[in-house]
């Protein structure tokens, strides 16, 4: 497993998604936008650029089915885009928040989608058809801090969540008339909307991300993070999970004379002063090189080829 390609679409980028068939990509530069790229003769072309919101975009999903896309943002609304022709027509979604709107993502079968905030709650967002709008239900009161991410069971009704305060919680978002009942008893749509299925405090640090496994018996989180290299963990036949490498392997700067070790300490001084704005007190002697990324990676998404299997994903880095 290794890098296949780099390409820097912007300075900084906040998250990002693959269209269906992964021939584009939609990215926020860190500001309003979503900047659209569409591959053409090898080389990526900005072909659309998605502007309603009023602040930084936090969370973009692109949805596998039905080609939309949804935006959250820290204007604390969302945004289901829709392609009509060559034009992506927006629609509101007022999502009820008094803080920034954090993380977005669809459901499996795509008729609701999550959004997780600022505001210690998690928005459920189904569409009605009746009124021809996107409406909101909101899961209050469970969470202690900010909602980090979102993840979706493939049943289409529990939700994972993190959170700043360390745990991953997982609810049910059973909604009467978006969801169909289970005639089997002690099924998910059993139990209520919002209703909390069980909550792990395994973390002792702020938890982010987090996914189920594609026959969703296995849920994972991450309770640490900021690093510029992924990271790949396998579990072995009995399930125990293990690091395995890193993705870019980490070489420290040789040494080399007296001389040169003092001028490469100087020069990664200097470095950090001028990318980073920092004194000297603050600075590593030495760096890591050979990674790909130079700043703490904030997005993951998968590239999905042959069935299920992931053979590829894409990250992007946040700059600070």
């Amino acid at each position: 497993m290794a890098v296949i390609a780099v390409h820097q679409l912007a300075q900084c980028i906040t998250c990002h998604a693959w269209s269906p068939d992964q021939s584009m990509v939609a990215l926020c530069p860190n500001n309003n936008e979503v900047h659209i790229y569409r591959l053409v003769e090898d080389k990526w072309e900005k072909v659309y650029v998605l502007q309603k919101h009023d602040q930084v975009i936090s969370g973009i999903d692109w949805s596998a089915k039905s080609n939309r896309i949804v935006t959250a943002s820290h204007d604390r609304n969302s945004y289901v885009w829709n392609l009509e022709g060559s034009e992506w027509v927006p629609t509101l979604v007022i999502l009820r928040l008094n803080r920034a709107a954090l993380c977005v993502q669809w459901s499996p079968k795509e008729n609701k989608f999550a959004v997780g905030s600022g505001a210690k709650t998690v928005c459920i967002c189904y569409y009605e058809q009746e009124n021809n709008w996107w409406v909101s239900k909101l899961i209050r009161k469970r969470h202690e801090s900010s909602v980090t991410s979102v993840s979706w069971h493939p049943d289409n009704i529990l939700l994972a969540t993190t959170s700043t305060d360390g745990k991953c919680r997982v609810f049910s978002t059973f909604i009467k008339g978006v969801d169909a009942k289970d005639s089997k008893k002690g099924t998910s749509s059993d139990s209520k909307f919002g209703e909390l299925i069980v909550q792990l405090d395994l973390s002792s640090s702020w938890t982010f991300g987090v996914k189920w496994s594609p026959s969703g018996n296995t849920l994972a989180y991450v309770g640490v993070g900021f690093d510029c290299n992924p990271m790949v963990f396998a579990a072995d036949e009995r399930g125990i999970w293990s690091f395995v490498r890193y993705l870019g392997e980490r070489k420290t700067a040789s040494s080399g004379s007296r001389y040169g070790s003092q001028f490469s300490e100087a020069f990664g001084k200097f470095y950090g002063q001028s990318k980073h704005g920092v004194n000297n007190e603050t600075v590593e002697t030495s760096r890591t090189r050979g990674t790909v990324h130079e700043n703490c990676i904030n997005c993951i998404t998968p590239l999905v080829s042959r069935g299920k299997v992931i053979r590829r994903f894409s990250t992007s880095e946040f700059v600070i």
